[in-house]
């Protein structure tokens, strides 16, 4: 009678070579192989990240070329402009202090973001990407639910329309989503996870209010639009 304790060799490079397994004298040992397929970041993932640099720089090169940067005349410190708008990337800050108090808009807030950003990644919803509602419940939907009403909640109760309309938009978007259909568009709405739904609420509002705060802020960060003419100017 052979021993019950046998010594199997695994053909597989990246398994750990030897692995020790319990089986009964009368049955065959089978070891369940798993293959993934790994690459090195080199050449693989460096190379696409040196063609991608190259075509950016190609095309801010081009469009510098064919269009001259919209520059002002030379900064006077005895003149401050009206309004006195922070670069592009900032501009969603500063319309939010338009809504909220300083310590809200300009510390609380960013903080979130920041702890967010950092948090959501190692969440369980990653370690599969499974669309949200590929088992659907009424806990689940009751906590969307909850936590889309009270978002809007929130913000609605400082007047933050920016927010409150893309959060509103996004919700009915995922409420759409969970009776979507085997086919078409609605099939592709249904296959959203839940990180790409929070993402993509995330970029919404943050494009919202640059574009606000670009175009739509004149004199005393007022309400103004693009095509009106701004008294003083």
């Amino acid at each position: 009678m052979s021993s019950p304790i046998e010594i199997i060799e695994s053909t597989d490079p990246v398994a750990v070579p030897w692995r020790v397994a319990l089986v009964r004298p009368d049955r065959r040992p089978a070891v369940r192989e798993s293959t993934e397929r790994y690459v090195a970041t080199f050449p693989h993932l460096i190379v696409r990240e040196v063609i991608l640099f190259q075509l950016v720089v190609i095309a801010l090169s081009l469009t510098a070329i064919a269009f001259d940067a919209p520059l002002e005349s030379i900064a006077n410190p005895l003149e401050t402009p009206n309004p006195a708008k922070a670069p592009w990337y900032f501009l969603g800050l500063q319309e939010l202090l338009h809504y909220f108090p300083p310590v809200v808009a300009g510390v609380l807030l960013p903080a979130l973001v920041v702890i967010a950003l950092i948090v959501i990644p190692y969440a369980r919803i990653n370690l599969e990407a499974v669309p949200l509602w590929a088992k659907p419940s009424r806990t689940k939907t009751a906590a969307l639910a909850t936590a889309v009403i009270g978002l809007t909640a929130l913000f609605a109760a400082f007047r933050c329309w920016p927010i409150v309309v893309p959060t509103v938009a996004v919700g009915a978007a995922m409420a759409l989503a969970r009776r979507a259909r085997d086919h078409g568009w609605q099939r592709w709405l249904w296959s959203v996870t839940l990180p790409e739904w929070l993402m993509t609420w995330f970029v919404i509002i943050a494009v919202v209010l640059t574009l606000i705060g670009t175009f739509f802020r004149g004199p005393g960060w007022s309400w103004v639009w693009p095509w009106a003419e701004i008294a003083g100017t």
